[in-house]
């Protein structure tokens, strides 16, 4: 099995002296998803929660709904694929779109079409204080990045508490791991908050939305379209959060002000 970081040595410069060190960084690695034995797409991925990734995946694509769906999911011995078997049938997108995502994510579904979800803008309320407190719970749970660097975390919340956490390379595949883990584990809290270190595009809105996250907190920016997305989705979308500062970009009915 492939692990989810590597040794490393390397050589560093700073005022005018060199300096030796031993290291661990992130691996990137291709692993390739496999649905009722055909080929589908190959992910540049770090390979951990590989079975949650590519089970939620499907379901961010809108190819499975429920986790009855998988009659079995597991890595293969050399962990460079994953065989996801359903008791149904699944036709595989004839069109792959490359999105912004690092390590160069993939989607299939319509980003500029209607969308098939809204948000009650009358849902519940997160108040300015717990968002500072839910970035900084994110970062605690930066298990691998403290480790290595170089790697992005996303989370799920219940508004309290993290839920659950994913690591990964590609922020688009720790969004990917959420989706597949709650379905795994049976977890989908009412109050569902998704905060994340890496950039919202057009894609991570897309999966958020899917998720039925109507908050989605982000350490950094939010991209052009993914401000329209959210306007149309009914979906609060935050972004440079800090322990005392973030700024809100759509549907700030639901920040309590």
């Amino acid at each position: 099995m492939i692990t989810p970081q590597k040794s490393i040595h390397y050589e560093q410069y700073e005022f005018q002296k060199w300096k030796s060190f031993d290291a661990e960084t992130i691996v990137e690695t291709p692993v390739s998803l496999t649905v009722n034995s055909q080929v589908w797409i190959t992910f540049m991925c770090t390979p951990v929660n590989l079975e949650a990734m590519a089970v939620g995946f499907l379901y961010n694509e809108g190819i499975i709904e429920k986790m009855d769906e998988v009659n079995d999911v597991r890595v293969c011995e050399h962990g460079d694929n994953v065989d996801v078997w359903l008791n149904h049938e699944a036709q595989q997108p004839t069109s792959w779109r490359r999105t912004s995502g690092c390590t160069g994510g993939v989607t299939a579904v319509d980003l500029l079409a209607k969308p098939n979800v809204s948000f009650d803008g009358d849902q519940f309320k997160v108040q300015p204080e717990a968002i500072g407190k839910l970035v900084e719970m994110l970062f605690e749970s930066q298990s691998l990045y403290r480790e290595t660097g170089g790697v992005h975390t996303s989370a799920l919340s219940d508004g309290k508490k993290i839920l659950i956490s994913a690591e990964d390379i590609g922020r688009h595949n720790t969004l990917d791991k959420i989706a597949g883990l709650c379905l795994m584990n049976n977890i989908w809290p009412e109050t569902r908050i998704l905060i994340t270190t890496g950039r919202i595009s057009s894609e991570m809105l897309q999966k958020a939305a899917r998720m039925n996250a109507p908050i989605l907190i982000s350490r950094t920016s939010p991209s052009s379209l993914s401000i329209e997305m959210a306007e149309r989705y009914g979906i609060t979308l935050i972004g440079y959060a800090r322990k005392h500062r973030f700024n809100v970009y759509s549907n700030t009915q639901r920040v309590g002000l």
